[in-house]
């Protein structure tokens, strides 16, 4: 079988076990850092690779040109419109990665480039570092281990923690890594409380925890408010002074997940009225680079602040994962036309009604239904064709924008050496 086979550890590392080489390779442009075994095993299965991991603005949309990638994967590497459109023969963008806030999907999606992505991949990775943050607020370590190296000596202070048992974590956004954030909770024996616009009752009651009504109710019932929301329009801000005011004095708040779903200002100034401790992974403005200075406002607000390096998902095992999610996205593609984890296909189609036509597996049916249909100025939205067996016979399931009139259809049925039957279903 032409396919990716297995995906297996070995040792410490993921290796990718491809057992024939793809029946269409595709030409693909890795603009970002990617692991060594992953483009490997994309070689062996015969697909042309251009490895350039420093791209970035005009040298990226140069380079898409230059090799003539029809797939392009990136890291954190902003795709903007120009770069979507410099080359006809771009048909795939992979975010390899969870998020694709870097990647224009607007103008993907005007040009017909399918955008996918790699959501989940990194859950254990993020939560991981959330519960790294938690402890280390809570237990002071950053600052305990900056006054050991200096030679200081603060027991005293250093032995006011609180605790995490019995304590209760809220968690906003219950997506796949807010879900391991709940779990990792539950080891911690904390109680939990969160909420997410599609978390149900029967998930809650499922995984033992409390559902909130919205955010601001989260706020309002924990001790720890950690945030996983993925960054959307609605989500933009979401984590606002409503929210922030509800929290009791000396909480804490985690942000691993966007910088752009919480209001920075109101966090700061609620840091300084109501002596929250804070560990983020992500800030406002950051560097796009791996290296770069960079002030964060936000750690100037005072008290305990704790910052990493937007790192939630920098673990051998997630970006191995991340690595074998990707390459499962390129072969799916290559095989079949089909992208997994696209992100830009629309949801919900225009279409009025569905035309099934039964035909001869002849050459020049399809062909003739369809230039029927255009010039009745009808717009097909989707079409599939599925082939019986012997290839004597098919059935084209045809999406139109209208439903066509009495007289079209007539004139469809009528092509009897092509056609055996045609049926036209409302779409409700």
């Amino acid at each position: 079988m032409r396919r990716l086979t297995e995906l297996r550890p070995r040792g410490t590392m993921m290796h990718c076990v491809i057992q024939a080489r793809a029946r269409c390779p595709v030409n693909i442009l890795i603009a970002d850092k990617f692991e060594t075994w992953g483009i490997d095993s994309l070689k062996k299965a015969g697909h042309e690779i251009s490895f350039e991991p420093a791209l970035e603005g005009d040298g990226l949309r140069d380079a898409v040109v230059r090799t003539g990638c029809s797939v392009l994967v990136v890291r954190g590497t902003k795709v903007p419109a120009d770069v979507i459109g410099a080359s006809p023969k771009l048909s795939l963008i992979v975010r390899a990665g969870a998020g694709y806030n870097t990647i224009d999907v607007a103008a993907a999606s005007q040009r017909g480039v399918f955008v996918s992505n790699c959501p989940g991949k990194n859950a254990a990775a993020v939560a991981e570092l959330a519960f790294g943050l938690i402890l280390a607020i809570d237990r002071r370590i950053v600052d305990c281990a900056v006054d050991l190296r200096s030679g200081d000596w603060n027991k005293k202070i250093y032995s006011e923690a609180r605790g995490l048992k019995d304590r209760t974590l809220g968690i906003v956004g219950m997506g796949q890594i807010g879900r391991n954030v709940a779990l990792r909770a539950k080891a911690f024996e904390m109680n939990v409380v969160a909420w997410s616009r599609s978390f149900t009752q029967e998930e809650a009651d499922e995984l033992g925890i409390e559902r909130a009504e919205s955010p601001a109710d989260v706020a309002s019932k924990c001790d720890v408010l950690s945030v996983h929301l993925a960054l959307a329009p609605e989500t933009k801000g979401l984590i606002n002074a409503a929210v922030l005011d509800r929290l009791a004095p000396g909480s804490y708040v985690i942000n691993t997940a966007r910088a752009e779903v919480m209001d920075y200002d109101a966090l700061a100034a609620a840091v300084e009225r109501k002596k929250l401790r804070v560990g983020l992974d992500v800030f406002p403005g950051e560097p796009s680079g791996g290296k770069d200075k960079f002030e964060a406002a936000i750690c100037k607000a005072g008290g305990v602040i704790y910052g990493t390096h937007h790192i939630g998902a920098s673990t051998e095992q997630a970006q191995n994962a991340i690595a074998a999610e990707t390459i499962r996205i390129i072969q799916t593609f290559a095989e079949t036309g089909q992208v997994p984890n696209c992100v830009n296909i629309e949801t919900r189609s225009p279409a009025k009604c569905q035309m099934v036509v039964r035909h001869h597996d002849k050459v020049g049916v399809l062909a003739s239904v369809l230039s029927t249909l255009r010039k009745a100025n009808i717009n097909v939205q989707e079409m599939s064709n599925t082939v019986f067996q012997q290839s004597q016979a098919c059935v084209a399931a045809i999406r139109l924008e209208e439903i066509p009139r009495p007289e079209v259809v007539a004139e469809i049925a009528g092509m009897k050496d092509l056609v055996i039957h045609v049926e036209v279903r409302p779409i409700a």
